[in-house]
Formats: C-alpha cells, sequence, structure tokens
C-alpha cells in the first residue's frame, strides 16, 4: 500500500509542473520573437542607429553587393579633323591631284594617289565666288602684285585693289592663282574672305610653290561660283 501523503506530495509536484508549462506556453503566444520584433524608428536630426547584421541564413540566395557607379568622363573639346575625302578621278602630268572643298575650306593634295597633305584655306566671297571645276597649275611668282585692273576693275574703285602676294602659283589665266595670303590667316579653315583666289598661309604656299609642277590639276568643289571652263 502507498502512503497518503507520498501520494499527496507527488500530486502536488507535478500540479505545479504542469502549471510552469502552461504559463510558458501561455508567455510565447502572447508575445512576438525577437527577431520579428518592429524596426528601430530614426528620428529626425539624432544620430541614426546602427542595425547589427543578422546571421545568414544557410541555403538561401544572397543579394548581390551594388556595383559602384562609373565616374563620369570629361567630354574632349577638341574639334575632330575633317575626314579626307576620295581623291578625284583626273589625269595628272606630275602625279600630283589637288581638292578644294567649300564647305569644309580645306585643301587637299595627293601625290601618285597616296595622300600627302591638308591645309586650309579661304577662298572667294559670295560676292566674288571662286568657280567649280579643274584648274592646272600655270606659271608661278616667288612675288607680284596683284592688280584688279588686269581684268577690268580700276584700282581706285571701291572694289579695286593692288596688293603685294608671295608665293604665288596661277591657277587660271584669268586671275586666280593659290597664293600665301597672311592677312587672311584667321579665316583660313572657316570662311571665304577672298575676290576668287586660294587664300594659304606662307608656309603653305611656299609649299605650293616649292612642291608643285606645272600642269598639276586643282579640283575645286561646292562654291556658288558656277563653272570654271577655261583653262
Amino acid at each position: 500500500m502507498f502512503s497518503t501523503k507520498s501520494s499527496s506530495r507527488r500530486v502536488s509536484r507535478t500540479a505545479r509542473v504542469v502549471a510552469v508549462a502552461a504559463g510558458a506556453a501561455a508567455l510565447a503566444m502572447g508575445a512576438p520573437a525577437v527577431a520579428e520584433a518592429a524596426p528601430v524608428t530614426v528620428v529626425p536630426g539624432l544620430p541614426p542607429v546602427q542595425v547589427p547584421d543578422l546571421p545568414t541564413v544557410p541555403g538561401l540566395p544572397q543579394a548581390p553587393a551594388p556595383k559602384p557607379k562609373p565616374k563620369p568622363q570629361p567630354q574632349t573639346t577638341t574639334p575632330e579633323k575633317p575626314a579626307v575625302p576620295a581623291e578625284p578621278n583626273v589625269k595628272s602630268p606630275t602625279g600630283w591631284v589637288a581638292l578644294a572643298v567649300d564647305g569644309d575650306h580645306q585643301i587637299y593634295w595627293w601625290k601618285n594617289h597616296e595622300f600627302v597633305k591638308q591645309m586650309p584655306i579661304s577662298m572667294g566671297t559670295d560676292k566674288h565666288p571662286t568657280p567649280n571645276g579643274v584648274y592646272h597649275t600655270k606659271e608661278k611668282y616667288r612675288d607680284m602684285y596683284m592688280d584688279s585692273s588686269t581684268y577690268g576693275v580700276p584700282v581706285d574703285s571701291p572694289e579695286g585693289y593692288r596688293t603685294y602676294v608671295e608665293y604665288a602659283t596661277r591657277m587660271s589665266w584669268d586671275g586666280i592663282f593659290i597664293h600665301a595670303a597672311p592677312w587672311s590667316v584667321a579665316q583660313q579653315g572657316v570662311s571665304n574672305a577672298s575676290h576668287g583666289c586660294i587664300n594659304v598661309s606662307t608656309e603653305n604656299g611656299k609649299w605650293v610653290y616649292d612642291n608643285i609642277g606645272q600642269g598639276t590639276p586643282i579640283v575645286v568643289r561646292g562654291t556658288v561660283g558656277g563653272q570654271y571652263t577655261g583653262d
């Protein structure tokens, strides 16, 4: 037989264990887990609270680290040179061929179909345009006076002139030359400023004078001057 007192103590101890377990379950059901607690509110004007990193859960994909944004590169301000056009299909007894383009105010030189040189130019204004067409170099002058009276415009008229020039290579018998014109260097490569001649710098005028033989074709293209028919 069992003792009445021993049985009572065992029943009382079991009841206490059950009560403690029930209380723990009730507490777990009534309070949220710490990991699911609401985030800390950041108050403007106060330093932010640093939140510790959460542990990595095995088996879950990790978010990729943000890539640094590339720094913007400064844009170049150097103007690009005009592309070299195709060589004109003209015959040349000297092997040299030139193309003067009004659109970009440049003259291009080839020797035996190989591109050699490019130089800025200024041709005739809209009032005195350089005609388009194929010219051929003729006589040369180390220096000379260009006189408007040679084509019917008096020197003392508003359109007249008498100008000393160097390194002049004649392109036509009616007064068109390619020659040094240091007074129009600012316009060369930019705009037209002559009475019909092709203006170049003194250095480039000397180069043409020294290198380009008689009979070399110079093609003029893109002006408002109509078509050159003489030679």
